[in-house]
């Protein structure tokens, strides 16, 4: 955890050789934000077959429609990844955290996601529990008996 202010888009190609490292091959996909879009980083992916999500840079070529959909699908695969932080934002207060001190602070975040861990473990417990019920409730061999 750091506090200094830093560009995140200079971490893509870091990111990457990590990635190559542990699984043996770069990935075929990036879904990312448009601040990893920079020159640098598009020429890195270009180089080494990755497609990076986004709008290309510069004017609108013949496949602008194929391009939008592409576009609109990598968004709606984003959407699933970055729910989470949007969720611990609002609900959990992550971006409500008022701590003055470092130690402080870092003490609320590693609460809030303790926080957001559980009541994610609940909600899979509470939905396995419903689902157990539903099928002992329907099940074929439960004879109904008009009273």
């Amino acid at each position: 955890m750091s506090w200094d202010s830093f560009n995140e888009g200079t971490e893509l190609i870091a990111t990457m050789v990590r990635y190559r490292q542990r699984y043996g091959c770069y990935p075929k996909v990036v879904l990312a934000d448009k601040i990893y879009r920079n020159r640098t980083n598009l020429a890195f992916c270009k180089e080494h077959g990755v497609r990076l999500s986004g709008p290309r840079l510069g004017r609108p070529g013949p496949n602008a429609l194929a391009d939008r959909k592409t576009a609109r699908a990598d968004n709606a695969a984003r959407n699933g990844i970055e729910s989470p932080f949007g969720i611990g934002n609002r609900r959990y207060g992550l971006g409500r955290i008022m701590a003055k001190l470092r130690c402080t602070a870092e003490s609320v975040i590693a609460i809030q996601f303790l926080l957001l861990n559980l009541d994610g473990r609940v909600r899979a417990i509470a939905l396995a529990l419903f689902h157990r019920l539903l099928a002992a409730w329907n099940c074929p061999s439960r004879r109904w008996q008009a009273s």
